[in-house]
């Protein structure tokens, strides 16, 4: 024991050690140590003079001594020197109070050693304590029904019990396990809620980690265990997680998610029903869908009952109540889901029975269906237009196409009005009333099909009308039709491409007879190809390409007649042959050919697209390329910019091995800018000057990027450019940007 001075005390009446010891915050133990000759601990006289001994008990070293100044009071002393009130008077016993210090008098001031404080005990067997000021080990014992013993026995940093510092934690021994987390002092103004997302856990986990907590009176100083790490998720298979809020109880959360009070409890094994926490998460179970054979699931709504759903849906209560089974006709949720029964299939006659996918609307389906939203609403009594459910099925009413003998079936669209509908068809607003009665001029509905009448069929001399399909556009058309998008769009003046209209009927131009001298005009069936062509006839594939100008090998199309070159006459007019024409003989391969010429078997193919290396017939005419120069593997070059795109940037890849070219531009204009819908690349042949073109696309970022796939070898080639064309452009007619050139790569 520590002691710095002693001092005399004077019993009085119906003093006793015990009290004495209280009244100056020592123990029994350390007032019979100080004062030996006393034999009696429960014999005190009154007038016996004790010794008192006057400890450190405060944590402080000895320090200054200061004259009380008139004017002074404990608080401003201590906070002149940097200590506190209560420091003061534990080092100065004869000021009873705050209030009892005079002028004049002299009191020790101590010194603060925060380092003297001892830290708590690593591990506590029961709840961390703060000390405060006028608290003694014994008194602490005292107030948690504890032994003395038992305190010290949990505290061996304690090393003089009469020596407990204000501030100090000490661990008061119980049945609170240890903390494994982090040891907090509460402040003013925590709670357990904002403690628990301050340290990312759960008011659950705190409570937990400190048993016999009151989460409702937290006490400033009070000690509690943060648990280090928040525990798994509450386990909730096919269910929803729920934070218990202020008024929540298990029978009106079994009400709101439509399910029990014992299927919460069987998902939460543990629960207390009668003590549900603020912030407290639980499993609220699923009950998976609502069972609905041959029905219609609804969600109830403000203000709806059986009786007015029964009417709506044209069924009766009972069968609403059957249907689903435990339902309380007198206490309907807002948000319930329930099963309407059906009376057997939708009836629909002349219609059309639809089942509801996602993003369906009663709009989108009048407009698939050519019908009107008022139209699908009286066939499908008691729809609710703003609530489709999917897998719902409904009627769509047939009305037949809208009679238009001679005439226009055309779509009404926002602005639409019967006067400008007259003056672009060059019809009365009488005639088109006429032609469709019961229209409402003033009430023109967008997605309303009306009759614009005609004066006749279209003319369409020479060639087919054509009744317009989904999906079809004048460039698919011209296509199939092996015309131009021009030609039709001359054949059918006033026609609208972006806007063609389905039963919309329209002439394709003929072409008039494919022009095939010397040849053989030949009617494409199922499985040709060119190559295949170009071996049953004997003729090489570039042969009939030259022969069909805008043939598109890739898209043969059963019907189309195209034009078979005479053998005789196709290696003849080839100029570009690089080297020598030689008939096959019996007994030759490309093997021998190419070791007799000086070349390659490889090069010998490049220059015969087409031909088959193991089918070689006796009289066939190939070319056999001399020379030792052979231009293989893939070239790079910069493209060189225009006026048009003075900040172009572009290259070309000319691949020689698989005959294309590719290119890559940014920084291009806008191709409307220069005229043009699109901007294309082109490929020429160097000899006949024919071009072969694709469209190039741009990517998200702006680089914009093309290939043209070559039917022969890249050595015939000598130009590349890119322009602003049309989408049909098939030679380039429009602003170029970039160029290049092949030879030169």
């Amino acid at each position: 024991m520590s002691q710095s001075k002693e001092t005399k005390y004077t019993v009085k009446r119906g003093d006793t050690l015990k009290s004495i010891a209280l009244e100056n915050n020592l123990t029994v133990e350390a007032i019979l140590n100080a004062n030996p000759d006393i034999a009696d601990p429960e014999d005190l006289r009154s007038g016996q003079s004790i010794v008192l001994p006057l400890l450190n008990t405060s944590g402080y070293s000895s320090g200054d001594y200061y004259t009380v100044k008139v004017g002074d009071t404990l608080e401003s002393i201590a906070k002149e020197h940097g200590t506190t009130v209560d420091a003061i008077l534990l080092k100065n016993p004869k000021l009873i109070d705050t209030d009892s210090v005079e002028a004049g008098e002299t009191i020790e001031i101590p010194k603060a050693h925060a380092s003297q404080i001892p830290p708590p005990p690593a591990t506590c067997s029961g709840r961390y304590y703060t000390v405060v000021a006028g608290d003694s080990l014994y008194l602490i014992a005292q107030r948690n029904n504890i032994t003395l013993d038992a305190l010290l026995a949990a505290n061996p940093q304690i090393t003089d019990p009469a020596r407990i510092s204000v501030g100090q934690v000490i661990c008061v021994p119980g049945t609170t396990p240890s903390c494994e987390g982090t040891l907090y002092t509460i402040r003013a103004g925590d709670t357990l809620f904002s403690l628990a997302q301050r340290y990312n856990t759960t008011v659950d986990a705190i409570i937990r980690a400190n048993p016999g907590i009151d989460p409702n009176n937290l006490r400033i100083g009070q000690v509690i265990c943060i648990p280090s790490s928040t525990p798994g998720p509450v386990p909730c298979p096919g269910g929803t997680l729920y934070t218990i809020r202020a008024g929540d109880t298990l029978f009106a959360l079994a009400q709101r998610y439509n399910t029990t009070v014992d299927a919460i409890l069987r998902a939460n094994p543990g629960i207390d029903p009668n003590n549900l926490r603020v912030g407290q998460i639980i499993c609220i179970p699923g009950t998976g869908p609502v069972p609905c054979p041959g029905g219609t699931l609804y969600t109830i709504r403000a203000g709806d009952t059986l009786f007015s759903l029964a009417q709506r849906f044209n069924v009766t209560v009972d069968a609403i109540i059957q249907a689903n089974p435990g339902i309380d006709p007198n206490n309907l949720r807002v948000g319930q889901e329930i099963c309407i029964p059906g009376t057997g299939p939708v009836p629909c006659p002349g219609g059309t029975l639809y089942t509801i996918r996602a993003g369906d609307t009663l709009f989108s389906l009048a407009q698939r269906f050519n019908v009107t939203v008022d139209a699908i609403i009286q066939a499908n009594p008691g729809i609710d237009p703003n609530n489709l459910r999917v897998g719902q099925e409904i009627c769509i009413p047939g009305t037949g196409p809208v009679p238009c003998p001679g005439g226009t079936l055309y779509t009404i669209r926002a602005g639409d009005t019967l006067f400008s509908l007259a003056q672009r068809f060059n019809v009365t607003v009488d005639a088109i009333i006429q032609a469709n009665p019961g229209i409402d001029p003033n009430n023109l509905r967008i997605g309303q099909e009306i009759c614009i009448p005609g004066t006749g069929p279209a003319p369409c001399p020479g060639g087919t009308l054509y009744t317009i399909r989904a999906g079809d556009t004048l460039f698919s058309l011209a296509q199939r039709y092996n015309t131009t998008v021009d030609a039709i769009f001359r054949a059918n003046p006033g026609i609208d491409p972006n806007n063609l209209r389905v039963g919309q009927v329209i002439c394709i131009p003929g072409t008039g007879p494919v022009p095939c001298p010397g040849g053989t005009l030949y009617t494409i069936r199922a499985g040709d190809t060119l190559f295949s062509l170009a071996q049953r006839f004997n003729v090489t594939v570039d042969a009939v390409l030259r022969a069909n100008p805008g043939i598109d090998p890739n898209n043969l199309r059963i019907g189309q007649e195209i034009c078979i070159p005479a053998a005789t006459l196709e290696i003849e007019s080839r100029m570009e042959c690089p080297g020598t024409i030689y008939t096959i003989r019996q007994g030759d391969s490309l093997y021998q050919l190419a070791i007799r010429y000086n070349t390659t078997v490889d090069r010998i193919m490049r220059f015969n697209p087409g031909i088959d290396p193991n089918n070689l017939q006796i009289g066939q005419r190939i070319c056999i390329p001399t020379g030792t120069h052979d231009v293989s593997g893939k070239r790079c070059q910069v493209l060189m910019r225009t006026s048009s795109a003075p900040r172009a940037e572009g290259f070309g890849i000319y691949d020689f091995d698989c005959n294309n070219v590719s290119a890559l531009a940014i920084d291009l204009p806008d191709p409307e800018g220069c005229g043009g819908r699109v901007y294309k690349m082109f490929v020429r042949e160097r000899n006949t000057h024919h071009w072969h073109s694709a469209t190039m696309y741009a990517s998200p970022d702006g680089i914009w990027v093309g290939i043209v796939r070559l039917p022969r070898t890249l050595d015939m080639y000598d130009l590349v450019q890119i322009s602003a064309e049309s989408r049909e452009s098939t030679s380039p007619i429009g602003v170029v940007v970039l160029r290049g050139d092949i030879s030169k790569a």
